[in-house]
């Protein structure tokens, strides 16, 4: 089914307020869970449950201020799904990717968090329902992410792997695996899940070569 019942660029907000958060990163149908503890996003949450549920996750790229670095030209809007408050302040929410949007300008804004003109029209495809992957796509994924893991001695669920829709595993190893942010606005600015696969193998080959002494010893 299309994301969140959205069929069209034009049924999404233009105005979309942003977390910037480098090497994180929300894809189309994903879900991303989130920790919000700062008081800008603890009312940003706020402000987007009392409306269309929608936040725009995005990176940022050198210059600006420190307190308020440029960001990246292309970020991906996610509707909330899930939220819980926990006894210290702290909301627990899980967002759901929808589209990828480019940037256009930041709005001069009194809210604490920041906001921007979103243009969804570029990706208006990742409205649509899941795209077919062939079965053989499957099996060099699983191959390359074995390598992978093995190099830093991480853990999935392989049977969880093997069963999940080849969308769903492309797009949650590109979110959940440790890449650097620019290989991570890398997958996410991939034009077709083709290339995000290709990306993606390309970025386990070569960290499966390089390896990492400081990764942990298990996945979620």
């Amino acid at each position: 089914m299309p994301s969140g019942g959205y069929t069209r660029a034009a049924d999404l907000p233009q105005l979309v307020p942003v977390f910037p958060l480098d090497g994180v990163m929300l894809l189309p149908r994903g879900m991303l869970p989130l920790n919000i503890f700062e008081p800008r996003y603890l009312n940003m949450v706020d402000d987007a449950m009392s409306g269309d549920r929608i936040i725009g996750m995005i990176q940022t790229r050198g210059g600006g201020e420190r307190s308020r670095p440029r960001l990246m030209t292309v970020g991906c809007a996610g509707r909330i799904t899930s939220y819980a408050e926990t006894p210290d302040g702290r909301y627990l929410i899980t967002l759901t990717g929808i589209s990828r949007f480019k940037v256009g300008a930041e709005l001069p804004v009194h809210t604490p968090y920041r906001q921007v003109r979103a243009d969804f029209h570029p990706f208006e495809d990742d409205l649509q329902p899941s795209p077919e992957v062939a079965a053989p796509d499957r099996d060099a994924l699983l191959e390359g992410l074995r390598a992978y893991l093995d190099s830093r001695g991480l853990e999935i669920d392989w049977q969880q792997a093997r069963d999940a829709p080849v969308e769903a595993l492309i797009n949650s190893l590109s979110m959940a695996l440790p890449f650097e942010p620019a290989e991570k606005q890398a997958l996410l600015e991939a034009r077709t899940l083709e290339e995000r696969r290709c990306a993606l193998l390309a970025l386990m080959s070569m960290g499966a070569a390089g390896g990492d002494d400081d990764a942990k010893p298990s996945m979620q």
